[in-house]
Formats: structure tokens, sequence, C-alpha cells
């Protein structure tokens, strides 16, 4: 019978595939690149494995046999993932199934809940004398609220004009709050100036953020009968659930549990700031920095993610788009579906209905698709 733990394996370098230990504080590989987890599932059974899962608790954690911690029991579980799919009715025509995963009931009110628990998880694990990262908002909220759940010290640099709430909150939870900058790029050198050995696990810089986003993807292909829907649409910074669900979903094939054609991506960013767009429109495989980034929407707001290959690659093994859209795109859709679908999104999500509609005008989307759209986050937090 299959042991109930993590069936994580090694390390492996995304981009020449060299491996290192679990076992082992690792950030990004010798070649400046993101490590990623592998695991050995040559010898399971998908069924066996999917028959334990739904006699578990609706959160991320039901996952355990694919996630890479340790000791399941000296895990914080603070009611993260388990979101639902929730249909739209009346903002989208009916011959077409668009369904969004409500990620803002995560606890910090965003699906940055999810990779923070991991990530944060990991550097208790393997001995952090605390954590730090650069954020534009929402992850530095959920680094300080995972920190003192793990009894860690974190700090967290924000750009100036990050929203107030974020700050307080991030200083409520007792993390050191720094501000510098316009920039995600100029609050991250900011963390140059300690030399204290906290951890920083930004966005693909160290191994397990990218894992707990990776439940998304898990989750949706369980709420959907181990099915998987046409399209889905991803507010892209970083762009870590990206690279997250595109794993799971090999995962889930090599179990037997899913097959078939998978997924078309869309990446979803906003014209002030929109790099991986640039380098898609150019068939570029990397993404220069964004010189000047202008936006509001500040999750969207990163001028260069780290894990850019991987994404484009993703987006293009998906026969995926990329899409940016403008700044005043996004409030009216966003009272458009408090008024008539009933529902609080976030501008990261309004940015993702507003390239939906696009694509259902042009015809791309088609009627009898099925359409999943990350609403990553609750307006709340701004």
């Amino acid at each position: 019978m299959l042991p109930e733990r993590s069936l994580a394996s090694a390390l492996v370098c995304s981009r020449t595939g060299t491996t290192a230990s679990l076992d082992d504080p690792q950030f990004l590989s010798p070649t400046g690149a993101p490590w990623l987890v592998d695991y050995d599932l040559s010898e399971v059974d998908g069924s066996e494995l999917a028959a334990r899962w739904r006699q578990r608790p609706w959160s991320m954690w039901r996952y355990r046999e694919l996630l890479p911690h340790r000791r399941d029991e000296d895990r914080v579980d603070l009611g993260e993932g388990g979101t639902p799919l929730i249909r739209l009715r009346r903002t989208v025509p009916r011959e077409i199934e668009v369904l969004l995963k409500e990620e803002s009931g995560n606890p910090t009110g965003s699906f940055k809940a999810r990779g923070l628990a991991m990530a944060v998880h990991r550097a208790r694990e393997l001995g952090a004398p605390g954590v730090e990262l650069a954020s534009a908002g929402n992850a530095g909220l959920a680094l300080a609220a995972y920190a003192a759940a793990h009894g860690l010290p974190a700090r967290v640099a924000l750009p100036e004009d990050a929203p107030a709430k974020i700050i307080a909150r991030c200083r409520y939870h007792g993390a050191s709050v720094l501000t510098a900058g316009g920039t995600l790029l100029e609050a991250a050198r900011r963390l140059a100036d300690f030399d204290d050995g906290y951890w920083n696990i930004s966005t693909l810089k160290e191994p397990y953020r990218v894992e707990g986003k990776k439940t998304m993807g898990l989750e949706l292909a369980e709420q959907l009968g181990w099915g998987l829907p046409d399209w889905i649409f991803y507010p892209t910074g970083g762009g870590t659930g990206i690279v997250g669900m595109q794993r799971a979903f090999d995962q889930l094939e090599e179990l037997g549990l899913i097959s078939g054609r998978r997924p078309r991506f869309v990446a979803v960013q906003m014209a002030g700031c929109a790099p991986i767009v640039r380098a898609f429109e150019r068939g570029d495989d990397v993404a220069e920095t964004w010189a000047e980034p202008n936006t509001r929407v500040w999750g969207l707001r990163v001028p260069k993610a780290i894990g850019d290959f991987i994404i484009l690659s993703a987006l293009r093994d998906t026969d995926g788009l990329a899409i940016s859209v403008k700044e005043d795109e996004v409030g009216p859709i966003a009272e458009r579906i408090a008024c008539e679908e009933g529902m609080l999104i976030g501008p990261e999500g309004a940015a993702c209905l507003v390239a939906l509609e696009r694509l259902i005008a042009s015809k791309i989307i088609a009627p009898g698709d099925r359409v999943v759209v990350f609403q990553t986050g609750h307006p709340a937090n701004y």
C-alpha cells in the first residue's frame, strides 16, 4: 500500500536538468534558473491516490503526496486552498461555460497564501533564521502571516506606493516592512542592505512557492471530475501559477488521472507592464525587463519574471495566448460583476475578464468551450 508521505525525490534545474538534494537549502541553480521539484511516480497507482485524497479535508494539503514537505504533522494550516469554482451566468454568453476559480477566500485574501504556506514551511524545516521577499503587495502580506504562524521573523520590501492597508497588515503580523521606489525591482534592492542570513523566498528564487501554487491545478482537475477546461486565463506577474499548473497536469497525466489535450493558457498583463506579452508577440524565448512599469493593478506590476522562459514555453506548448489590457478597462468590468453576478473581484481577476471578453468577441473562444478564469485576490486588500 502506498505510504502517506511525500513522493518528492529531488530538485531539478529548469534549464539544464541537473539535480540537487531536497534536504539542502537551494535557491537559484548554478545557471541562475529556478529549481523545480521532481517526484517519483513510477510505481504509484493514481486511482488509489485519488481515492485517498477524497477522504481528506478540502484544502491544498489533501495532496500531500505531491507536495515536498517532509513532516506533515509539523505543517501550519491556516485554511489555504480548497477554493470554489463559480459559474458566471449573466455577464457571459450562455453557450460558453465560464468558471471563476475564486481565490480570494484564502488566508490573507489571495492565492499568494498557497505558495507562501509551502515556502515558509520548507524554510522552517530546512533551518532558515528568517524569511524575506520583495512584493507588490499580496505576497508580502502572505509571507508576514505564515512567518508569524511558523514563529519565523520576516522582512518585506514593498514599492513606496503599495496600498497602505497591505503595509499596515504586514506590520500587524510582526513583519519588518521596507519601502523604496516605484517598482518591485527597486524595492528588492533594499533587501541587499541586510546580512543577517534571512532566506529570500521571492517568486521562483526558491523551489517551493511554485509547489504551493501547483495545487491550483490539482484542485481544478479534481473539481472537474479529472477533466480539464479548454482555456485557463491567468493574471501573470511572476507567473508562478502557470509554471505550477503545468507541472500539476504533467504529474496527474503520469498518474493516469487525466489525459488528452491540455488547457490553452492565456497570460494576462496590463498594457503599462507587459513583458511576457511583448516577448510572446515577438517570438522571444525570454522577456526583457519592462523599463517603466505603469499600472495601479499592483499584482501585475512585475517588470521581470525569473521564470519567463518557462512561462513562454507553457504558452506555446498549449497553443496559448498572451494579452495586455488597458487600465481603464478594469474598473467597469469589476462593477458589472458586482452588479450582475453578486461577486467582488480584484483588479487582476477583472483584467482576465477583459481579455476573455475580447476573445469571445473575436470568436477565438467558441460556443461549447469551457473556460476557467483565476480570480486571484479580494479587492479589500487594496
